[in-house]
């Protein structure tokens, strides 16, 4: 009888172990399917943010409106900037040829200057005749470049601008304000409102009275 007895005791621990086993084990897989859901939930949070927006109707047609404005606008800015072009080309198109032009008239120019500095013509009736024609013709050619908006730049006498005057040298005069313009070198054009070349000019300074020139003034 005892045997039995103890024996049945020893089955009873027995399942007791048993069953604080399981539920050991069923605590672990509750933990672990915790962990596993825990770490899910971010994936899908991501992936719902990740997909992107449904766009409204009145959004799309915002947008395709806002495009297609852009477009005209980025025509219109073509064809002005084709408009101005073809102006350019059709009042600035023989800017080039214009000013290898003007070497005619600086060549007429240097003709007359040695033909007046000629000893052997001076006060002959050809010098005088030879002279008239090269007037003529300079006068000619100066009323067809104005017809064509090629204009000579008058500049004796007056102060010297940059934009339109190139200074060579400077030449003493006290009876003009300095940087007035009081010789022409080579006469400048322009084409309608751009220059086609500089004048080359003398402008007047004051005259630099030096020591000798004061120590003769105080002698007299």
């Amino acid at each position: 009888m005892e045997k039995e007895e103890n024996q049945n005791k020893s089955n009873i621990n027995e399942n007791q172990k048993q069953e604080k086993e399981n539920i050991k084990i069923d605590e672990n897989l509750n933990v672990k399917n915790k962990q596993e859901t825990d770490q899910e939930t971010p994936e899908t949070t991501n992936q719902e943010t990740l997909e992107p927006k449904e766009v409204s109707p009145e959004e799309k047609i915002i947008e395709l409106e806002d495009k297609l404005a852009r477009a005209f606008a980025e025509m219109e800015n073509q064809r002005r900037r084709f408009e101005k072009e073809k102006e350019d080309a059709f009042d600035y198109g023989g800017f080039s040829f214009s000013k290898e032009a003007l070497n005619l008239i600086d060549n007429l120019d240097r003709s007359k200057h040695v033909l007046q500095n000629d000893d052997e013509l001076k006060e002959t009736e050809a010098l005088k005749k030879t002279l008239e024609h090269i007037d003529i013709i300079k006068k000619d050619l100066i009323s067809i470049f104005e017809k064509n908006n090629i204009k000579p730049i008058e500049c004796i006498n007056k102060k010297l601008d940059p934009n339109f005057h190139q200074a060579m040298m400077e030449i003493e005069d006290d009876t003009k304000e300095p940087g007035t313009i009081i010789q022409e070198i080579q006469k400048g054009f322009t084409i309608k409102d751009r220059l086609l070349r500089p004048s080359l000019v003398g402008v007047s300074k004051k005259i630099e009275k030096t020591e000798k020139n004061q120590e003769k003034s105080k002698d007299k």
